[in-house]
């Protein structure tokens, strides 16, 4: 996360969502250790209005969020930079974190970084994600010729050996 600091250097408000919460656990660690502030919320949060409020009033510049505990219902307009530390299977679930900071009263551009790790199963969980967005938006068009599932073959491609990276 060697980028926050010079995100908060620039005035940003920053949301990151990660599906694990040991990994957001891990990056509330650097936080501190660098001296930045934050808030989280996570299924175990008791009180979800608690960190949306001392995040939407300039408390924090951090919000940690959990992908399936702030993924939807909260509205972030302070937000002007959405960070996916990690990705998910599905697009649709990291589009929908991302319309936190999107929502009406937003009036700032929204920036949105997906950190995906080069040579890793990342790679292809992104893969998999623009098969998805590309089979959801050809079923909209009804472009019945693009239509692809996702088999065996895609199952195996995610789950194959990784390449060796060169030094």
């Amino acid at each position: 996360m060697d980028m926050l600091p010079e995100l908060i250097d620039e005035g940003r408000r920053i949301l990151v969502f990660s599906q694990f919460t040991q990994m957001l656990a891990l990056i509330a660690n650097e936080l501190d250790e660098a001296g930045i502030g934050w808030v989280s919320l996570t299924g175990d949060t008791r009180d979800r209005r608690v960190p949306v409020e001392d995040f939407q009033k300039g408390r924090a510049p951090v919000f940690l969020i959990s992908l399936k505990a702030g993924g939807v219902g909260l509205n972030l307009t302070a937000a002007d930079t959405v960070i996916h530390y990690d990705p998910w299977w599905n697009p649709a679930a990291e589009n929908q974190a991302t319309d936190r900071a999107h929502r009406i009263g937003q009036d700032k551009p929204v920036f949105v970084f997906k950190l995906i790790c080069a040579g890793s199963i990342e790679e292809r969980i992104l893969s998999l994600q623009e098969r998805k967005a590309a089979l959801a938006a050809s079923v909209l068009s009804e472009d019945a010729s693009a239509l692809a599932k996702f088999g065996e073959a895609d199952i195996a491609a995610l789950l194959a050996p990784l390449p060796k990276l060169k030094n």
